[in-house]
C-alpha cells in the first residue's frame, strides 16, 4: 500500500457542504501516512466534521484500507491557505467566492468587483454573505483565516 493510493481515494471524497470540492482540495486532509489520515475541520465547531469522518471512513473501507485510522487534529488550526488552486477554481465555478485578502469580493456570477458584504454569517460558519451591486445576485464568500 502506498500513500499515493490513499491520496487518490481521499481525492474522491467530496465536502458534504460543497459537493464540488474534495476534502483534499479544501485542505481538510492534512497528512497521510500508511497508518493514519489526519484531518482538520475548517473550524473547531464545524457541524460537518462527523460526516466528513464518516465519508472518509467509508471511502477507505471500500478501497480496502480499513486498517487506516482517521485522526482529527485542531492544531494548527485550518487556514484558507490550505485550499488548493483546484479547490479555489471549484468554489468559484460553484458560485462561492474563494478566499481573498482583498477588501471586496469578486462576484462569482458576473465577475464584478462592485460587491458588498451583507452579513459576516453566511450559509455555513466559514462563509460570509455578500451581494453583487452589478447583477444583484447574492453569493457566499469564504472567510479568510
Amino acid at each position: 500500500m502506498s500513500t499515493n493510493s490513499l491520496w487518490a481515494v481521499l481525492r474522491s471524497v467530496m465536502d458534504p457542504e460543497i459537493p464540488v470540492v474534495s476534502v483534499v482540495d479544501l485542505g481538510i486532509v492534512r497528512d497521510v501516512t500508511r497508518d493514519v489520515v489526519t484531518i482538520t475541520p475548517t473550524y473547531s465547531g464545524c457541524p460537518a466534521t462527523d460526516i466528513i469522518h464518516r465519508d472518509i471512513r467509508e471511502a477507505l473501507d471500500a478501497a480496502g484500507f480499513g486498517q487506516v485510522a482517521i485522526k482529527t487534529s485542531l492544531s494548527p488550526p485550518w487556514t484558507t491557505d490550505w485550499i488548493s488552486d483546484t479547490g479555489k477554481q471549484a468554489l468559484l465555478a460553484y458560485g462561492i467566492a474563494p478566499p481573498d485578502l482583498a477588501k471586496t469580493a469578486t462576484c462569482p456570477q458576473c465577475g464584478s468587483a462592485d460587491t458588498e458584504e451583507v452579513s459576516r454569517f453566511g450559509s455555513t460558519p466559514c462563509k460570509a454573505q455578500w451581494r453583487c451591486k452589478a447583477c444583484l445576485e447574492p453569493f457566499d464568500r469564504f472567510k479568510c483565516h
